[in-house]
């Protein structure tokens, strides 16, 4: 009989502690870390499965923790592809379509780890959430090249990319004018000098970028978009214009003409792989135009859809779309936080392999939208903000100045069996099942039969949150394992209940016993 596995959320315990200071400077809280230091020993990290097209690069960092110098490996590659083993990175293209069953290895003086990896070479690409780093919520319209750099080089000195974190996203204000081969957007030189080479230096450290646009005439910070009022695409800044986001006002309006292939090909040249692509309302017919124009562009490049997506739509986006935020923009307090984490359940069923729903980035270490300051979360909040979207299946994107990181924000988001919930191959999304307004239950299936089960206290005191096996559809004894503490608390016969702070959580797994 085969295991069956659950996880729940619960949170009020820890054993290492620091002493946080609010944005605000007031009373100072304790946060305490509750994920442990990765082994010496390797451990082969992220997800079981990657989706890639037929003919078009391929770049995959093995994430891996362990005492280095580490060395890897890889079983059951299919024509096309090679690893160099001194950086576990795959390159190459496959032409065949098909799935591959191969294994990682990876090897230190401690021993050797491996893991299953299954290649799909076909339509279907992003089949887990993507993680990584957007620009936005740490510089606003601020960003530039050197600040790009900074965050994939500061992904590799945190050994954050050792845990599955690998894009490295420009939001907004990269814009310059039209023009180069394609007559697609050029960067602004002022600010990015180089997009080719920033490309290539990032690719180079094994991690991949993204971009952003819109098809509005203007962006949301003023910048040029994917449509103009011209053929041949001239533009010059607004200035302040209507502030009324209204698809039928300039400059927040789809233009006459359309430059999404010109555009797809322009960030295709420079290496990009990933498009943020943000405006309002979403409808069908942009986002089926520029999708038709990443996929000739010859590079797998992730479609997200920002902002706000209408549910009426989502059955038709939900095909042809990668990621699509169900949510207006997140702010670093505990309202609208919890407000987006918690009002998910009916997107759930249109999240599957390779398309997701995303209620915005992470709030967590420095944010401020180009004034950044430590988050306004407490550490209980912040413990919440993750568990709650790893359950959700959702793209993981830092928003926070990644040269500011601490330990506890580190411990936040290098935590593999936390994460692993996130990356589960299945992509089924939780929702809730069980408890009150307050005290909500959440349970997501996971690939290997078991399920990932949450509580959360959203009440403004400690509060007792208990289950029994039979509201999980379980019986007979379980074996309860704490996620964040990555420690088995014990078997239990018909339940397991535990205090829970206040904007708090707990997570484990619990697991039959044979």
């Amino acid at each position: 009989m085969q295991s069956s596995r659950f996880a729940l959320v619960l949170f009020s315990f820890g054993s290492i502690v620091l002493p946080v200071v609010s944005a605000s400077g007031q009373d100072a809280a304790v946060a305490p870390i509750l994920t442990p230091p990765a082994p010496a020993q390797p451990r082969v990290n992220g997800p079981k499965a990657f989706g890639v097209r037929p003919g078009v690069p391929f770049l995959y960092s093995i994430p891996a923790t362990g005492e280095r110098p580490m060395t890897f490996a890889a079983t059951g590659l299919p024509a096309g592809l090679t690893l160099d083993p001194a950086t576990g990175r795959i390159t190459g293209s496959v032409k065949e379509r098909g799935t591959y069953e191969a294994k990682l290895l990876a090897r230190n003086a401690k021993g050797t780890a491996e893991k299953p990896f299954r290649i799909v070479v076909g339509d279907n690409i992003a089949l887990t959430p993507p993680m990584g780093w957007n620009s936005w919520n740490c510089w606003g319209s601020n960003i530039d090249q050197q600040k790009t750099l900074a965050a994939a080089q500061a992904i590799v000195r945190h050994g954050l990319d050792r845990h599955g974190w690998s894009y490295v996203n420009i939001d907004d204000a990269w814009q310059g004018k039209r023009g180069g081969s394609f007559n697609g957007i050029q960067p602004d030189p002022a600010k990015f000098p180089d997009m080719k080479k920033l490309c290539d230096d990032i690719h180079g450290i094994g991690l991949k970028v993204g971009i952003y646009s819109s098809p509005w005439v203007t962006t949301y910070a003023r910048r040029i978009g994917g449509s103009a009022e011209n053929p041949e695409g001239d533009w010059s800044p607004p200035g302040n214009g209507p502030k009324t986001v209204n698809k039928k006002i300039l400059p927040w309006a789809i233009g006459k003409h359309s430059f999404a292939t010109q555009d797809a090909r322009q960030w295709a040249a420079w290496g990009m792989d990933y498009l943020k692509y943000d405006w309002n309302p979403i409808e069908v017919p942009e986002t089926a135009e520029m999708e038709k124009a990443l996929r000739g562009s010859g590079r797998d490049v992730v479609l997200s859809l920002s902002n706000s997506t209408p549910f009426n739509s989502i059955a038709e986006l939900s095909r042809i779309a990668n990621c699509w935020r169900t949510t207006g923009d997140i702010k670093d307090t505990w309202e609208s936080m919890s407000k987006k984490g918690f009002t998910q359940d009916k997107w759930a069923r249109y999240a599957s392999p390779g398309h997701f729903n995303d209620p915005d980035m992470l709030v967590v270490g420095h944010v401020g939208w180009g004034k950044p300051h430590p988050t306004n979360l407490t550490p209980d909040e912040q413990y919440t903000h993750i568990s709650i979207w790893c359950l959700l299946s959702a793209p993981l994107l830092l928003g926070c100045d990644l040269e500011k990181m601490d330990d506890f924000t580190l411990g936040l988001l290098t935590n593999d069996e936390v994460l692993a919930i996130d990356q589960d191959v299945l992509c089924k999304q939780a929702v809730k099942v069980a408890g009150s307004d307050l005290l909500p239950v959440f349970a997501k299936p996971l690939e290997d039969g078991s399920k990932a089960v949450g509580f959360f206290n959203l009440g403004d005191s400690e509060a007792e949150v208990a289950v029994t096996w039979k509201d999980l559809g379980l019986g007979g004894k379980q074996t309860v394992r704490d996620l964040w503490r990555q420690k088995d608390l014990g078997v239990f016969p018909e339940g397991y209940r535990a205090k829970v702070a206040s904007h708090g959580v707990v997570l484990v797994r619990v697991i039959t016993e044979l």
